[in-house]
């Protein structure tokens, strides 16, 4: 199965980054802080929906976590990664945000993220797309 296709060129034209940028690791299951979401931060978020049936979708979790606890947050680059459930069972998103767009192409190159990639995407449809933080809204 392929490794789902995030359109790189893409962002790397919208989402310009210093490689200067400090790197503040955190592992998903004990974050020292929250994940940053703010304007001015230069980083690149990758949210990526896993469509799953929903009687596979505590293995994806499992997948995820074990990806993201035993390679991705050794990564250079990685900051943080929070794993969602749909209500309905049928869906599970990776809010997963990296340093800069070349820490996370080195991710994405590397064999051993590419075997946990290809492992989540066998059970489930990916639709993984990067952004930057747009505006932020709190509550008054």
């Amino acid at each position: 199965m392929n490794i789902p296709d995030i359109d790189i060129a893409v962002a790397r034209k919208e989402n310009p980054m210093s490689k200067n940028q400090s790197t503040a690791v955190s592992s998903p299951q004990f974050a020292q802080a929250p994940p940053t979401i703010a304007v001015a931060a230069p980083i690149i978020t990758l949210i990526n929906v896993l469509e799953v049936a929903p009687e596979r979708r505590d293995e994806l979790v499992d997948i995820l976590e074990k990806a993201t606890a035993e390679v991705m947050r050794d990564i250079p680059g990685f900051i943080s990664a929070s794993i969602h459930v749909s209500l309905d069972g049928k869906h599970v998103a990776n809010y997963a945000q990296w340093r800069s767009l070349e820490d996370f192409e080195r991710m994405f190159a590397n064999p051993i993220a590419q075997a946990h990639i290809r492992e989540a995407t066998a059970i489930a449809k990916a639709t993984p797309i990067l952004y930057r933080v747009n505006s932020v809204h709190l509550a008054r």
